[in-house]
């Protein structure tokens, strides 16, 4: 399995079940995430990721996500997907692309989340 697959499935699971050890595997410790388009100081190393994860937690059962590795070369990958928000402030459709680029253990060292609400 590549590490954006590995990547994407993990990330999912995190995503899921919000459990701080599951997202913390997903990311190298000096790693950068930025969690929106305008995002210009990213949150760095993962435990600031993972506090920022819990803080903006999404509840389980609110959303669905459909999508796929797009491209992979080298240690950078393109995962695109379309998220659906059912419940609470975000509810709506959302196209979102990830670039991600990792670790030679697979783990994520930079995250970008590219997205817009469709209208």
């Amino acid at each position: 399995m590549s590490n954006a697959q590995r990547f994407l499935d993990g990330y999912l699971d995190a995503w899921k079940t919000n459990d701080p050890d599951s997202i913390r595997a997903l990311f190298a410790p000096d790693a950068t995430y930025r969690g929106a388009p305008g995002h210009l100081d990213p949150f760095q190393g993962v435990d600031a990721i993972v506090a920022h994860w819990l803080e903006e937690q999404d509840a389980p059962g609110t959303w669905t996500y459909a999508g796929g590795v797009e491209q992979e070369s080298g240690a950078a990958a393109r995962i695109h997907g379309i998220t659906s928000y059912s419940d609470g402030p975000k509810s709506g459709v959302y196209d979102n692309t990830w670039l991600v680029r990792f670790d030679d253990e697979g783990r994520a060292t930079e995250f970008q989340d590219w997205w817009f609400e469709r209208a």
